[in-house]
């Protein structure tokens, strides 16, 4: 077994789990796993924000009341469009993608144009 190559019994074993799925009718606890996955994926990613803004939240509350305003918005945007790209069905077509990637960077622009005005010195 060790001397066949290594890509080719990596799909082996993929195409054995494929079958093993297929052949017990597993499709619905696969889709049950699936789900759960992309909620605990999401929660992460929240969890890892917030760490984020707990060490900052000092250096931003010193930032004029409009930036704040910006920034926070711009950041529940772009979890709240992460979010319903996780937990809903991926997109069925380019206008959903086109759309998510869209929101994602006006809020990411957003996020970066509060941040340089907020750490640009000596105007």
């Amino acid at each position: 077994m060790s001397r066949i190559n290594p890509t080719l019994r990596g799909f082996a074993i993929v195409v054995l789990i494929a079958v093993a799925i297929w052949a017990l009718q597993l499709q619905t606890a696969l889709f049950s796993l699936l789900l759960i996955s992309r909620i605990a994926f999401f929660l992460a990613i929240a969890f890892f924000l917030f760490l984020l803004w707990r060490d900052r939240r000092g250096d931003i509350a010193m930032w004029r009341r409009n930036s704040q305003v910006v920034f926070y918005g711009a950041v529940a945007l772009a979890v709240a469009n992460i979010g319903a790209m996780i937990l809903t069905s991926y997109p069925h077509g380019s206008l959903e993608v086109l759309v998510f990637l869209v929101v994602l960077g006006a809020s990411g622009y957003a996020l970066w144009r509060v941040w340089r005005r907020e750490h640009t010195y000596g105007y």
